[in-house]
């Protein structure tokens, strides 16, 4: 029996899910920029989003999830910048990018989402 995004959204948590899909994308992107902007720039935003996604991964499975949660928005954040500065340097085109970026905003609702429903649950 297969498993449904929805599934696995529900198990792991939406913010998670779709940031895992994100960087399902992600790999062969950087894989096609320019090999002279392939290690230093294309490892830094890989890097950036495992860290992201490690953030994820320890908030799904830690009480306190204010400091990962923060930390993975702060990466989500850096990674907004890093592909702007791809896209410039011309290692991504305007679609590439635009998914990119949009895929960051709808990883970074899901995390504010889910640290303000933390927050109302904390002060409740």
């Amino acid at each position: 029996m297969t498993e449904t995004t929805g599934d696995r959204a529900r198990e792991t948590g939406p913010a998670l899910d779709c940031h895992y899909r994100f960087i399902l994308w992600l790999v062969p992107a950087v894989n096609r920029f320019p090999r002279a902007h392939k290690l230093l720039l294309g490892d830094r935003i890989q890097g950036t989003a495992m860290e992201v996604l490690d953030a994820l991964i320890e908030a799904t499975y830690n009480r306190r999830r204010d400091a990962p949660l923060s930390h993975a928005n702060l990466g989500i954040e850096k990674l907004r910048f890093l592909f702007r500065l791809a896209y410039d340097l011309r290692c991504l085109d305007s679609r590439r990018y635009e998914y990119a970026a949009r895929s960051l905003d709808e990883t970074g609702r899901r995390i504010g989402a889910w640290r303000k429903a933390h927050q109302s649950h904390d002060g409740a």
